[in-house]
């Protein structure tokens, strides 16, 4: 390395300065120029999905006082940039027709997407499962093999916070058709919820994977007061492009915060926010995180968050993916089953939000208790045709107490669409708890082959979705 003395260390330093000082001058001068040209927002591209049967935003930059014109087929909007510079049109609501439309905006420059389709578009979120690649998946090489669908697209954000909302997100890749090529790094659950919603309603679908590994919850939310660095760089940018909804799994995190039943008011603070900014009363369909050995769990900890993300369900407009028998090693945090979790997140929307009636959308939820003699007689939403065990097996993992609270292992049996709990030390009974520990994998199930979720029956808080 070269050492300058104190005269050449100062030279150098005047000759940055001038350097510097240049290229302030040059930007002065070419700003203005820059600035006219006419500029939309990364989720604003050819290839893209823009949501049927709802008002299509359009909106961006220009020259201040700019006129800036934007047409579709036969619906066109004009709009004057503001003193910013920000302009904002909406176009009419249109139908998925299968065809491909070009959109065109013309100010004193004109910007031109190609390739666009009209269908269902789903945001993704979360921490890292959400953001599991498919390529890191079970079945991985047969579903990227497959994965020629040149109707569904895909539209990953990278990963940044900012300490305000954005203008506009960074972008790990654009719009593009979903081929083997461009679907091995996109998140395995949105892949395959999407591609499921995709066969079943047959219109093209639009995908944009917006997760982070290891985030908490709070980071993603905004409310009255306050926005979270994750929202802010990574969600706010995408509004208010039209979505259909969102799905998120999350949760992992804030069962080591120790968060328990407070996750509930988090989540519906996350969802009444998103809500709010995208003016919108989007369907939230979340998957229920799966059991862990690891020992950041602490005892009881994931339970609680359970009775949390099942209390979540009395939020509108919400469902819940059971997961505790997709587990392949409990020891890993990141379960490779993917396919299954993203097809039961989709039961929810096919159900829920796109009518199909016959759709069983979830296994078993519970929903009451009685005590019969030495006996406890549960009820559950989402029975189906009847209840039945995974395995053939006598029910597993139910747990009785008398008045002293201590619960014991107890024997279960279906009785029609009720479980009927006992055990004959207990002459007394007082409460029930099913798969209430983090290494969960009980085995009732509805004649859908869906799996009930853990609950306790002391103070319930959790809600059915129905």
């Amino acid at each position: 390395m070269v050492e300058l003395g104190n005269a050449g260390q100062w030279r150098m330093f005047r000759f940055v300065v001038a350097f510097a000082g240049m290229l302030a001058a040059f930007d002065l001068v070419a700003t203005p120029t820059l600035r006219a040209d006419v500029k939309l927002p990364s989720v604003l591209n050819s290839h893209m999905v823009l949501q049927r049967d709802l008002p299509i935003p359009v909106w961006g930059w220009a020259a201040a006082g700019e006129k800036v014109t934007v047409s579709i087929d036969e619906a066109s909007a004009m709009a004057t940039a503001d003193a910013d510079g920000r302009w904002k049109v909406t176009l009419p609501a249109m139908k998925a027709d299968g065809k491909a439309h070009t959109l065109s905006v013309v100010g004193n420059n004109t910007v031109t997407l190609e390739d666009i389709l009209i269908g269902e578009v789903w945001v993704g979120s979360g921490q890292s499962n959400m953001e599991w690649q498919l390529r890191n998946t079970i079945g991985a090489a047969e579903a990227i093999a497959a994965a020629d669908h040149p109707n569904i697209r895909l539209f990953h954000v990278k990963k940044v916070q900012k300490p305000k909302p954005a203008d506009d997100v960074e972008v790990t890749s654009h719009w593009a058709a979903c081929t083997p090529e461009s679907v091995p790094a996109f998140s395995g659950v949105l892949y395959y919820f999407g591609l499921k919603v995709h066969e079943e309603i047959d219109v093209p679908v639009g995908l944009i994977n917006s997760s982070w590994g290891g985030s908490p919850i709070e980071p993603w939310t905004v409310t009255d007061e306050t926005s979270g660095g994750m929202y802010n760089g990574m969600i706010a940018p995408l509004q208010p492009f039209g979505i259909r909804g969102a799905i998120w799994y999350q949760g992992e995190t804030n069962v080591i915060g120790k968060n328990g039943l407070a996750y509930f008011d988090k989540t519906k603070a996350l969802v009444e926010g998103w809500r709010k900014t995208w003016n919108s009363d989007l369907p939230f369909y979340f998957v229920q995180i799966a059991p862990w050995s690891g020992n950041r769990y602490e005892a009881g900890q994931l339970p609680a968050l359970w009775e949390a993300q099942t209390a979540s369900l009395k939020i509108p407009r919400t469902g819940m993916a059971v997961t505790t028998d997709l587990v392949d090693n409990i020891a890993d945090i990141h379960p490779r089953n993917k396919i299954d979790v993203g097809n039961r997140l989709a039961r929810w929307a096919l159900a829920k939000t796109y009518g199909k009636k016959d759709v069983v959308y979830s296994g078993p939820l519970f929903r009451s208790m009685k005590v019969e003699d030495a006996a406890i007689r549960l009820e559950f939403a989402h029975t189906a045709d009847g209840l039945k065990s995974r395995d053939d097996a006598a029910l597993s993992e139910f747990q009785i107490a008398g008045e002293d609270g201590k619960f014991i292992a107890a024997e279960a049996k279906i009785d029609g669409k009720s479980v009927i709990v006992s055990a004959a030390s207990v002459a007394e009974p007082k409460d029930v708890r099913f798969g209430w520990h983090k290494l969960a994998n009980p085995n009732l199930v509805n004649s859908e082959g869906l799996p009930a979720s853990p609950f306790q029956t002391n103070n319930w808080q959790g809600g059915t979705g129905e």
